[in-house]
């Protein structure tokens, strides 16, 4: 009898444990961006003095405030990392991904940006045509803002006018790393 709930018992677990893991994927599922095998075991972060991970994003940083991008910290960037790139998405745009912020050409050596920093990188261009930090503006309910920071093996060299694909498209095999942060807002 035992032996019998236990089964049942792991079973169960297994199941919760695969709905859980193929549900967290699934947030991330519509591009597919592979970084290289890496044998360092530091693990490179990314975070926010502004917000914690999956935390409120404070109203300053939207449209709903000035609309400036939030500081940002960085840490752990794998030692032979030559340049780092950093993506802004909302997953949860009624028309699919929409990209708030595209920048390349971070030095390796920055450790954090400051509140509203145009400074050490190229800007890309958003999903709304122009370059720059397109500060978060949902219709409606609650979205997700997934900052995506990579370590890269090589400088980015495309055109300052390039949109995230382009800038994807590059990054191709030469991703040593990535790190995540999610940050929340509703209006």
């Amino acid at each position: 009898m035992i032996v019998m709930r236990l089964v049942v018992f792991l079973v169960a677990f297994s199941i919760l444990f695969g709905m859980i893991s193929a549900a967290q994927n699934s947030a991330f599922a519509q591009e597919t961006i592979t970084a290289k095998s890496n044998t360092s075991k530091m693990v490179m972060k990314i975070s926010s003095m502004a917000f914690a991970n999956n935390g409120k994003i404070p109203k300053k940083y939207t449209c709903d405030g000035t609309g400036v991008s939030p500081p940002l910290k960085i840490s752990s960037v794998p030692k032979n990392a030559k340049s780092l790139a950093l993506i802004l998405d909302d997953p949860d745009a009624p028309k699919g991904t929409f990209t708030h912020w595209v920048i390349w050409g971070i030095s390796p050596k920055k450790t954090q940006f400051a509140e509203s920093d145009k400074k050490g990188f190229v800007d890309g261009t958003t999903s709304v045509g122009k370059p720059g930090y397109f500060a978060p503006c949902p219709p409606s309910g609650v979205h997700r803002y997934v900052f995506k920071l990579f370590a890269l093996d090589s400088q980015v060299d495309i055109s300052t006018k390039s949109k995230k694909q382009e800038l994807v498209a590059t990054m191709q095999n030469h991703i040593i790393q990535t790190a995540t942060l999610v940050g929340k807002y509703s209006r």
